[in-house]
């Protein structure tokens, strides 16, 4: 059976305030590596087979602080990448809440598709797959997956059985531990969700 550990990546300067999405370069920030560094602390026993990142900068700083722990690398994995907001990316959450479009994302959000990006259905198929992938290859091993809010919180809502369009229930914080176990012969067990080191 595998146990995957979804850690949220820690705080940026711009996080809470801006939706940074995919834009490079956006790096933890002094808070965000006390956070990302507590995380590792809390994570250090845990018998990890492997850790794998989104391959933005913010979620590879986080692996790489749980893996100083552990005798593996960090590997980056495309499918647990932020959420592609397209012409979003960038812009404040002030001046995003003002649109029309913004409504939508707490009424059905499984109906959004983010302008020149990516819908939330897809997200959370792309990133329940690389769960799935991802469990089939390390059966019986802990895994870490270093992701974001948006990601994490659409494998949770899958897991917990819960339709996307309830998603926004469910709360990630920076530098959070969810836990769930996957085992190949019966149903999908959620043992933990948005557990803090701090």
């Amino acid at each position: 059976m595998a146990t995957l550990y979804l850690i949220r990546h820690a705080v940026t300067a711009d996080t809470g305030t801006r939706l940074t999405g995919r834009l490079p370069g956006v790096g933890l920030d002094e808070t965000g590596r006390r956070q990302a560094a507590a995380t590792a602390d809390v994570l250090a026993d845990v018998p990890f087979r492997s850790i794998y990142s989104s391959p933005l900068r913010r979620c590879r700083e986080t692996a790489k602080a749980i893996a100083a722990h552990h005798d593996v690398d960090a590997i980056p994995y495309r499918s647990l990448i932020e959420v592609d907001y397209g012409t979003w990316s960038g812009r404040t959450l002030r001046s995003l809440q003002r649109t029309k479009a913004w409504r939508g994302l707490f009424i059905a959000p499984s109906r959004v598709t983010f302008p020149g990006g990516e819908s939330l259905a897809a997200v959370q198929a792309r990133a329940v797959a690389a769960c799935e992938e991802l469990a089939a290859t390390h059966r019986n091993a802990g895994i870490a997956l270093v992701s974001h809010g948006d990601v994490i919180k659409a494998i949770v809502a899958h897991y917990v059985g819960t339709p996307l369009d309830l998603f926004q229930r469910i709360v990630i914080d920076p530098a959070s531990i969810s836990i769930i176990e996957l085992p190949q012969d019966s149903a999908p067990r959620v043992l933990a969700v948005n557990r803090k080191a701090m």
